[in-house]
């Protein structure tokens, strides 16, 4: 088995923790093959980078790009070139369309008696903002006690403070990922079975599956598996780890076995 960690965040995104803490933690945890994975951004990268030679683990420079087509429906981005123009200006405009959305979020939840402003949520993000500061504003006023509470009493569909996402479609993600030399990954795909099509993502040049992901099923992970058999795809592992403070995983590390291992390591660092 191999322990790698291929999906984690930090603070420049909705992680809880700096980039050089979730790689000491995630070498405290026995990772061998790590991968900082923020969302609509690689400004953590180069810290992870530096983290992962101190501590001497393997590393691969990644993105997670949201799409506008399920909430849930994200596409990571391995071995990018985070130097390529065309990519950092892609980001940018990503990041742009979520401040608008979080802004409209702010705007909703205030229109239905929600004490939150603007500055109580943009003062938490860092880099890329996202619905967990929101979640997070409403913890630090003592409106909910966590994320997880903030995110079902006010930013899911059918509550106040919901907004469709504002990303990109799953094709633009997949393009932009190929053209920074990189290799395009769907994130979580049991979260996003209902919206499925491997053939038209195939198509647009999907090089692979998070297989290993803490919630997926024995029964998913082999349905998973038999997918990327048939699409000729690689599978990967990621704990989706967002700090100890986020109130979800707080373990890192997914155990892959051979040959899946082995192909991945061929892959994402030509061993």
């Amino acid at each position: 088995m191999l322990k790698a960690d291929l999906h984690t965040h930090s603070t420049f995104s909705d992680g809880t923790c700096s980039p050089e803490e979730v790689v000491y933690a995630a070498c405290k945890a026995g990772v061998k093959v790590f991968a900082l994975a923020d969302h609509d951004t690689t400004e953590g990268v180069l810290q992870a980078q530096a983290a992962c030679q101190k501590y001497q683990l393997d590393f691969v420079p990644a993105v997670e790009i949201s799409t506008r087509e399920h909430d849930h429906l994200h596409f990571l981005g391995y071995n990018v070139d985070i130097h390529n123009a065309d990519l950092q200006s892609f980001l940018k405009t990503n990041r742009e369309n979520r401040l608008n959305r979080i802004k409209k979020i702010i705007h909703q939840l205030a229109a239905s008696g929600v004490d939150i402003t603007e500055e109580d949520v943009f003062s938490l993000a860092a880099n890329t903002v996202s619905r967990a500061h929101v979640a997070d504003a409403l913890r630090k006023k003592k409106i909910v006690p966590n994320r997880q509470e903030g995110f079902r009493k006010y930013l899911v569909p059918g509550q106040a403070g919901y907004v469709p996402s504002a990303g990109v479609t799953v094709i633009e993600a997949i393009h932009q990922i190929k053209k920074a030399n990189g290799l395009a990954v769907i994130a979580h795909p049991g979260l996003t079975t209902e919206v499925w099509n491997f053939p038209a993502w195939v198509e647009a040049g999907l090089d692979g599956i998070e297989v290993f992901y803490p919630s997926h099923s024995y029964t998913l992970k082999q349905e998973l598996l038999k997918i990327a058999r048939k699409y000729d795809l690689f599978a990967t592992g990621g704990s989706d780890y967002h700090g100890p403070n986020a109130g979800r995983i707080t373990s890192l590390g997914m155990n892959i076995p051979a040959p899946y291992s082995d192909r991945l390591l061929r892959k994402l660092l030509h061993k």
